[in-house]
């Protein structure tokens, strides 16, 4: 038995370089909570997770207080029952949000820890499905202080460019018109061969309003659209799935397999967005990918590349990693020492332990919101 000898935990908060807008709010910066657990064979695992743009610490909060007593002294192997009793350990607290992620970076650390042990990456400890790489779409398309239609549209040529035959911008900021002028320059620049996804950002409250620009967006032959309501608004997401030929995509902030049981249930939705820094880590990311299989949905997990490169290489149903080619938006990448490679629109599985990377010390001390504890 590998014992857990020490749980810790750290927010850091990084400035974006430019505020970064979506449909309905800006981000001046964002805070990350980082994990680390150690085993009694001298093996430390990370897990971490966005904590949105202020008030991160919480999240740390939750993993010292709450969960880390949890875990010190037990098997380092035995992470689903540790799941379980973290989750049940929560009830009262919050079975989303801050403590969902704070059991989410532990889990993910659990997985981290017991594949680098094993010396092994961890797709393969997973039980790949993928050899060598797995497909991924460039990330961006943000609402930014003078960026025109033309702008938005060489930002997205540039991702092709790249190699990247599927691309994401943000939508719904703006009236028909505008947003039409967007999506129309887009098309234009990339043609009609490459996937243009588009993410709402929960930019609408009803559905006659989303009917009206997926109407619009329809002509332009958008590969999904995503998260068009509010996340709670499950019935709004099946209405609107019924009435577009766009495919609805939503689950970034979703948490547990009941959340997504529904979704499915109910038909919202034929793409899930599940990350695994928010559901419920790794163990719960795996479970909600299974569920998915049988109503044949798709996963195209959210955000964290790092991250999601290996489960979507050790998972038959998931079929796109989001990518963000540089800092300037998952300004995490600048807390890592090693950086993803791609090629022709596919990102190069990691061949080192466990996740593939570490944690720039220097880094994280630059940008420390509270230390390692």
């Amino acid at each position: 038995m590998t014992e857990i000898r020490k749980v810790e935990a750290r927010t850091v908060s990084v400035p974006l370089d430019n505020p970064t807008s979506f449909s309905n709010r800006q981000v001046f910066k964002r805070d990350y909570v980082l994990a680390r657990i150690t085993g009694s064979d001298g093996v430390t695992g990370i897990g971490f997770c966005y904590a949105g743009s202020g008030a991160g610490t919480l999240v740390a909060q939750a993993v010292r207080e709450l969960l880390a007593p949890k875990l010190e002294g037990e098997d380092a192997h035995r992470v689903e029952g540790l799941w379980q009793e973290m989750y049940q350990e929560a009830l009262l607290h919050g079975r989303t949000g801050s403590v969902m992620r704070a059991i989410s970076i532990l889990d993910v650390a659990l997985w981290d820890r017991n594949a680098r042990a094993a010396e092994l990456p961890l797709y393969s400890f997973l039980g790949a499905v993928a050899k060598d790489s797995v497909p991924a779409y460039a990330s961006g398309g943000y609402y930014l202080d003078g960026k025109t239609p033309d702008k938005l549209a060489a930002e997205m040529l540039s991702y092709v460019a790249l190699g990247f035959n599927a691309v994401k911008m943000k939508v719904g900021r703006l009236d028909l018109a505008g947003e039409e002028a967007r999506i129309a320059a887009v098309r234009e620049a990339v043609g009609s061969n490459i996937h243009v996804m588009l993410d709402a950002n929960n930019a609408w409250s009803d559905l006659a309003t989303a009917v009206r620009y997926m109407r619009m967006f329809e002509r332009y032959d958008p590969f999904w659209i995503e998260e068009p309501f509010s996340p709670d608004d499950i019935d709004n997401h099946r209405r609107l799935a019924e009435r577009t030929t766009v495919p609805v995509a939503t689950g970034e902030i979703e948490a547990g397999r009941w959340r997504f049981k529904e979704l499915l249930d109910k038909d919202a939705a034929m793409i899930l967005q599940t990350d695994a820094a928010v559901c419920g880590g790794i163990t719960e990311f795996r479970r909600i990918a299974a569920t998915a299989a049988s109503f044949g949905v798709v996963l195209c997990p959210h955000w964290f590349h790092d991250l999601h490169v290996h489960l979507v290489a050790a998972t038959p149903n998931a079929h796109y990693v989001e990518f963000f080619a540089d800092d300037q938006v998952l300004n995490f990448r600048k807390l890592v020492d090693t950086q993803l490679a791609f090629e022709d629109g596919h990102l190069k599985l990691p061949r080192t332990p466990g996740l593939g990377f570490g944690f720039l010390d220097a880094e994280l001390d630059r940008y420390a919101a509270e230390p390692w504890s």
